[in-house]
């Protein structure tokens, strides 16, 4: 059986009648009507609401040599699958998890929902998988339309997987050192305010003016390191996240086109 376009295949069985006794000189073998009223009377007979539909049954005449020259009549037998079942069953739950992940992108990445969510999808195509491979018959030759498609689908949504965990690492570190920055600048804060009214003893001695004045230049370039490596810090953020942002928009616009064009080629190759 041919199964590369199933469920929308198409298959034939031929029969032969031939003799292998008597030559063609003896006996020739003729069909009894032509091939409209064969394949009308079969429709009439085919009553079987099955998977598969009679499209016509064709008749063929030719001579065979071996031993003897003998007549043959080919009858070919064309039929049709009903591919509802599998689309219901299989292609169309296949899509919408990959409209659901494309749908995942807007999903808000403060929290684990998204991540658990995308591999929730995956864990779902995998399940469509092994129902696919106990779906088809072990025949095929060369591997069918319909699992290139679910392995597509399970490859799109493990890499878009992987994107959400990298665009998460990017986040964490930000919120990271964001953190870190404040925890900072109230260190400094605190480290760097003196009490001006219990100097130490030696300094009293030389000069109180001296004394206030250092501290206060002390303090002010302790504020203004303070200052700068949080501006520093801001802008490693900042940029931390807006390098996830241009990530995930670049990434579900590219993903986007890619599934466009995966599913027009897959559509123009798969149905006829």
């Amino acid at each position: 059986m041919d199964l590369y376009r199933f469920p929308f295949d198409s298959q034939s069985c031929k029969i032969t009648f031939q003799s292998t006794l008597y030559p063609k000189q003896e006996i020739t073998i003729n069909p009894m009507s032509d091939q409209e009223s064969i394949t009308l009377v079969s429709h009439e007979l085919f009553q079987a609401q099955g998977e598969w539909d009679l499209i016509d049954i064709t008749h063929s005449r030719s001579t065979i040599t071996r031993w003897i020259v003998s007549d043959q009549l080919i009858y070919q037998i064309n039929i049709k699958r009903r591919p509802l079942l599998y689309v219901i069953n299989i292609i169309v739950p296949v899509f919408f998890f990959l409209i659901l992940d494309v749908a995942s992108f807007f999903i808000d990445t403060s929290g684990g929902d998204k991540l658990s969510f995308k591999v929730t999808l995956l864990l779902s195509i995998s399940v469509m998988l092994l129902i696919l491979s106990n779906t088809l018959p072990s025949t095929a030759q060369k591997l069918p339309l319909i699992g290139i498609y679910c392995c597509a689908v399970f490859c799109l949504i493990g890499m878009s997987i992987v994107e959400t965990i990298f665009v998460n690492y990017l986040k964490v570190k930000a919120s990271n050192r964001g953190s870190v920055e404040t925890t900072s600048t109230v260190t400094g804060q605190d480290g760097g305010v003196r009490d001006p009214q219990n100097p130490p003893a030696s300094v009293i001695d030389q000069n109180k003016e001296q004394t206030h004045t250092l501290d206060s230049l002390k303090q002010i370039l302790t504020e203004i390191l303070a200052a700068t490596r949080q501006k520093q810090r801001q802008k490693t953020c900042l940029y931390l996240t807006r390098v996830a942002r241009i990530i995930d928009v670049t990434f579900l616009v590219l993903y986007i086109i890619t599934i466009i064009v995966f599913l027009s080629v897959l559509g123009k190759l798969w149905i006829p």
